[in-house]
């Protein structure tokens, strides 16, 4: 399982509101593409004392996150949705993506305990 971790220095004063377009706009959206979110929020601490945010996704395979992320972000409804209200916000970002167990992945995902 490929996990991709993408964390977010947002612009001051507008956490809340990325917030809840990743949860409730966002996220929907991704699923529509078959891509996983396994968690989106905002960061408990404040680096530096900026506002940050987090996105964790899961794939099967890099290859399978290549297909689904260029898919996703090549469509209407992205370009048309939730993109300007997420970008607008976003100051900088970092990607981290890393390969972890199928086990390590279930427990994640709250399949498995």
């Amino acid at each position: 399982m490929i996990l991709e971790i993408r964390t977010y220095r947002l612009r001051p004063g507008t956490s809340e509101e990325f917030v809840r377009v990743m949860r409730q706009e966002a996220a929907p959206l991704l699923a529509r593409f078959g891509i996983q979110v396994v968690a989106a929020g905002a960061s408990l601490v404040r680096e530096d004392g900026h506002e940050e945010a987090y996105l964790i996704r899961a794939f099967p395979s890099l290859a399978v996150r290549d297909e689904q992320e260029e898919a996703f972000y090549g469509s209407d409804a992205w370009r048309d949705g939730p993109r300007e209200a997420i970008l607008s916000r976003i100051e900088s970002y970092h990607t981290v993506v890393l390969e972890t167990s199928e086990a390590a992945g279930d427990v994640l995902l709250g399949r498995r305990s």
